[in-house]
């Protein structure tokens, strides 16, 4: 391998993301991929179908997952996706993968209580009509 080609294909790899405390991952588009599909086998495991948080979560990451699939280019992946580097998009999966535990644990969907809705408008003609 000449010098320049090995010089080119070594400048191609990032060196840094420019995020402190972020290190560069080598094979960012790998773990990004396995990481997508265990927050989606994990909220599919523990939430139930019908609760908002796991319809977000599937949209994001099937999103991101078809990205991944699509690209082999980490740039590509990053500009498709729009929400940062793939360190970064590994940290958020990381970070929702520590969520949903807790939101399984906390039900937020669950309602064990009633809404009382006040009508300013119904109350007033109520008032008027006394």
């Amino acid at each position: 391998m000449s010098f320049f080609l090995r010089s080119a294909c070594f400048s191609s790899l990032k060196q840094t993301t420019g995020i402190v405390g972020l290190e560069v991952i080598p094979n960012g588009r790998q773990v990004l991929g396995d990481l997508v599909r265990k927050v989606l086998f994990d909220v599919k495991a523990s939430i139930p179908a019908d609760a908002g948080y796991r319809k977000v979560v599937e949209q994001t990451y099937e999103h991101r997952l078809s990205i991944i699939e699509q690209n082999e280019d980490p740039a590509a992946i990053e500009a498709a996706i729009g929400s940062g580097q793939l360190e970064e998009l590994v940290a958020q999966a990381k970070d929702e993968l520590g969520l949903i535990p807790k939101m399984a644990d906390w039900k937020p969907w669950v309602f064990d209580h009633t809404i009382k809705i006040h009508d300013e408008e119904a109350s007033v003609k109520e008032e008027e009509a006394k």
